[in-house]
């Protein structure tokens, strides 16, 4: 015989709860069928005047005498394995429990321990337990938390203490053409009036059967985008204009970067962003140029290489620079209209952050600080750049940071000592130096088990706000993001200035929820989902 029980919730007024229980065959004694259940098995609740459509709905199931006369027909030997195979199981897990040892067997997030609190109306001065709203005991299953939570106190008091932010002296043109002489050497002081991304025509020495890309590092170190050089080098020679027996090719940089953080969502902003019709990327998705291929670094830890030339770099805007210059070329208005509203964007998570090269290039450094950090560099040939930048909370983007990067042994236990003795050396580092000399030493950021100094947004913002204006930053959060995408999609839309003539599938794809904001990059097929999903003229 099977029974089965569905229960809704709905909310009812002045928290008065009503039930009413049905079962198959009518109501039970002394509760009447309930009408909004149509004579079915419900438990209904009603709050605030408000009702919830299906907010929580249970299946029971009870298999009755059917299942142990299943059971009774096993054979002997199958009874005496299942039971001895529970008696293992029990002893194994009293074992566990009595030794003590909390190593998680599923990872789960350490932020109920309450060692550092993420909301916004605590000052730098206050201490989570001074708060009664915010008071969060410490977790009695984690023993190492436990035992140093009062060290780890001590610790960020002493951090709070020293923190001072003190503008930064801009370095003069001139001393940024020193460091960059090749770079100014090849990107012009002005760009096409007529084209919304910057682009410039710069002449091309070689052949028809010149390979532009034979040299391009990105090319030759990633397999990965080889077939995407291949198709540019194919169509190349036909994307030139050919003028006086010389041949020019359109040169682009980006019209906008996406410049950070790291597990912050970038990556669902870039996938939804190049569903747009006239938003370009560039071939790669993160080339990361500015803070680490210029410099000839690959991982830090490898050593340098060569350095990656501008040219290099340039290399991967050909596609939207081959558009963008079918439209210079075109003969109607409307198409020259069309693909100069090209923009192009960039996405390297690294672009706001990393600045770890410079202890190798650059010398006048004053008390531990860089001469010269990314975005001075940008805005010597960009001063009108537009820039998103996507937040997270720091100390959850961290513990994210640490899942995705960590190699082995991961466990609450272990985030949590790794972060202590993060902490501890950022500590050390300020007893000497001050906010900024730390937040950009190199070695100390290599000597940190996890990368603490990636969430210091404040730093990083501020370093960038006195080089370019307010106006040109947007600034999103994650969990905006992941509770509205719509509109924080809009946002990004009226930020760029995109134009209206989208498509409404376009549209729908690109506000979607179709996955986790900050999960990464979406699939071909969850795009092939989403394209089935949506209707034209809906």
């Amino acid at each position: 015989m099977r029974h089965c029980i569905n229960c809704c919730i709905q909310l009812l007024p002045n928290n008065e709860y009503k039930q009413h229980i049905g079962c198959g065959e009518g109501p039970l004694h002394g509760h009447p069928e309930c009408p909004a259940c149509k004579g079915e098995n419900k438990i209904v609740l009603r709050v605030d005047g408000k009702q919830m459509n299906l907010l929580a709905v249970l299946e029971v199931r009870a298999e009755g005498n059917e299942s142990w006369s299943r059971f009774l027909r096993f054979k002997k030997g199958k009874r005496c394995s299942l039971v001895f195979g529970l008696m293992i199981m029990t002893l194994v897990m009293a074992s566990y429990i009595l030794s003590g040892a909390h190593q998680e067997l599923l990872i789960s997030s350490p932020f109920h321990y309450g060692a550092f609190p993420s909301n916004p109306s605590l000052t730098d001065g206050e201490n989570p337990s001074d708060t009664k709203e915010h008071h969060h005991q410490p977790s009695v299953n984690n023993i190492s938390y436990v035992k140093d939570y009062a060290s780890i106190k001590l610790i960020i008091n002493s951090i709070t203490a020293r923190i001072e932010f003190t503008t930064r002296q801009l370095p003069d043109i001139e001393d940024l053409k020193k460091q960059e002489l090749h770079m100014f050497s090849v990107i012009p002081n002005k760009f096409l009036p007529n084209s919304k991304s910057p682009c410039w025509y710069e002449e091309f020495t070689g052949r028809n059967t010149t390979d532009p890309y034979l040299t391009n590092s990105y090319v030759l170190y990633s397999k990965r985008f080889r077939s995407t050089f291949d198709a540019l080098r194919k169509a190349f020679w036909g994307h030139l204009s050919h003028a006086s027996g010389k041949h020019f090719r359109l040169r682009c940089l980006p019209r906008f970067y996406i410049i950070g953080q790291p597990k912050c969502g970038t990556t669902d902003l870039y996938d939804r962003l190049r569903l747009h019709p006239e938003v370009k990327f560039s071939a790669i998705k993160e080339p990361h140029w500015w803070t680490r291929k210029r410099f000839g670094i690959v991982r830090l830890r490898d050593g340098l290489r060569d350095r990656y030339p501008v040219e290099d770099y340039l290399d991967l805007f050909d596609l939207a620079a081959h558009q963008i210059h079918q439209g210079l070329q075109a003969g109607s208005a409307q198409e020259q209209s069309r693909m100069t509203r090209i923009i192009i964007g960039e996405a390297s998570a690294s672009t706001m952050w990393d600045n770890n090269a410079w202890t190798f290039f650059y010398d006048n450094s004053t008390d531990g600080e860089p001469p010269f950090l990314t975005q001075d560099f940008i805005h010597a040939f960009q001063p009108d750049a537009k820039l998103i930048v996507m937040l997270r909370d720091p100390v959850e983007r961290l513990y994210s940071d640490y899942l995705y990067f960590a190699s082995s042994n991961k466990s609450a236990d272990d985030f949590h000592e790794k972060v202590t003795e993060a902490l501890q050396l950022f500590e050390n580092c300020m007893l000497d130096y001050s906010l900024r000399a730390c937040v950009y030493n190199n070695t100390l950021n290599n000597a940190m088990p996890v990368r603490l100094q990636v969430g210091l947004y404040a730093v990083y913002l501020l370093d960038w706000l006195t080089v370019f204006n307010k106006e040109q930053f947007l600034v999103l959060r994650l969990e905006d993001h992941a509770s509205n995408v719509k509109y924080t999609m809009h946002r990004v839309f009226q930020f760029l200035n995109l134009g209206r003539n989208v498509t409404r599938e376009t549209v729908e794809l690109a506000w979607a929820p179709w996955t986790t904001a900050g999960c990464g990059a979406l699939s071909d097929m969850c795009r092939l989902c989403a394209l089935g999903r949506a209707k034209p003229g809906s």
